[in-house]
């Protein structure tokens, strides 16, 4: 580009200088940003810069700070609309979520540095290496997430593959191929895997996809169905009742628990259950779940701290998982 064309943009280079290069820690003179314009082929002196500063500070509120150290000023951007902590947060949540590929990890990482300063996107790539976790494989959950969005906006039903992973880490297709045709009600983050709630008008019955196991989602431009479903429905309290999104029958079901436990059952059921005190050492509670092998096995992993007590049908439901675990575990002895 001609000097005269970076000319133009002198303001627009100087807002870039000062956010990529200056913090709460770090500043910048004023010889230092005359010779990074120059860098980007644009000519400035002192005096137009002190009035573009001025404006950046009363039209963009942009809060640009100059302080004077012994016989130099120096200049530096002070808030910014996101503070180090909160990108560190935002890039760990991004690092942690297994529905978002490698790849795409990276790309966002690299676009939340942008929000930063120099020296700050520094200290955020080295949290990148903080552990190695599990990612997806599809490429395409971002875009999934975008068009189911869309879906449910416009009302419509949508059309995909589903798939499941084989003992060769091969991708096989569920129902031999052929497409499944729901009504996309909801979305939510649930244990670092995203899903979709949706409507299964030819069972009549409410059923959880997840989201990185969709392949070729197409919006049909049919009404969706189950609105009368979902309208009785406080997603925030169903998930609570979920465990590891698996359908089931919803129950109320009474547990005795070790007072150490009061924590976990707050943490998982949420503030609002009653804790009813039954000595100095143990509880009751009264939760009502989606009563799974996962609910059981949820349970199981509390040790002697948890037992269920009812109604009878789950205890008898966890007595058979046990007497399974026993012969998985105890035949091949």
């Amino acid at each position: 580009m001609a000097r005269s064309s970076n000319q133009k943009l002198k303001i627009l280079y100087l807002l870039q200088i000062l956010l990529e290069k200056t913090d709460e820690t770090h500043s910048i003179t004023m010889p230092e940003i005359i010779a990074e314009l120059e860098r980007r082929g644009v000519s400035a002196e002192r005096k137009s810069l002190y009035d573009d500063i001025e404006r950046l500070r009363t039209l963009d509120g942009i809060d640009i700070i100059g302080e004077q150290k012994d016989r130099t000023y120096y200049y530096r951007v002070s808030e910014r609309k996101f503070e180090l902590a909160e990108l560190k947060v935002l890039v760990d949540s991004v690092q942690s979520a297994k529905f978002i590929t490698a790849k795409k990890s990276q790309e966002l990482i690299k676009k939340i540095e942008s929000l930063g300063s120099q020296y700050e996107a520094s200290k955020l790539q080295r949290q990148v290496y903080m552990s190695e976790r599990v990612k997806t494989a599809n490429e395409s959950i971002y875009y999934n997430v975008d068009a189911l969005h869309d879906a449910i906006s416009s009302n419509s039903k949508i059309t995909f593959h589903y798939f499941m992973w084989d003992a060769s880490k091969k991708m096989v297709l569920r129902r031999e191929g052929a497409l499944y045709k729901v009504s996309p009600w909801a979305l939510f983050w649930d244990d670092e895997n995203y899903y979709m709630v949706a409507f299964d008008e030819s069972e009549q019955k409410i059923k959880h996809f997840r989201v990185d196991k969709m392949l070729h989602i197409e919006a049909t431009g049919e009404m969706r169905e189950g609105k009368e479903h979902f309208s009785k429905l406080d997603m925030g309290a169903y998930t609570k009742k979920m465990f590891g999104m698996f359908a089931a029958e919803e129950q109320m079901v009474k547990l005795t628990c070790k007072n150490e436990l009061a924590g976990v059952m707050i943490d998982r059921f949420g503030k609002d259950i009653f804790m009813h005190r039954l000595d100095d050492e143990h509880f009751s509670v009264s939760v009502k779940v989606a009563v799974s092998k996962q609910f059981l096995a949820w349970v199981i992993a509390l040790g002697e701290g948890a037992k269920i007590v009812g109604p009878e049908s789950v205890v008898q439901q966890m007595r058979e998982e046990t007497r399974r675990l026993i012969r998985q575990y105890m035949d091949n002895k």
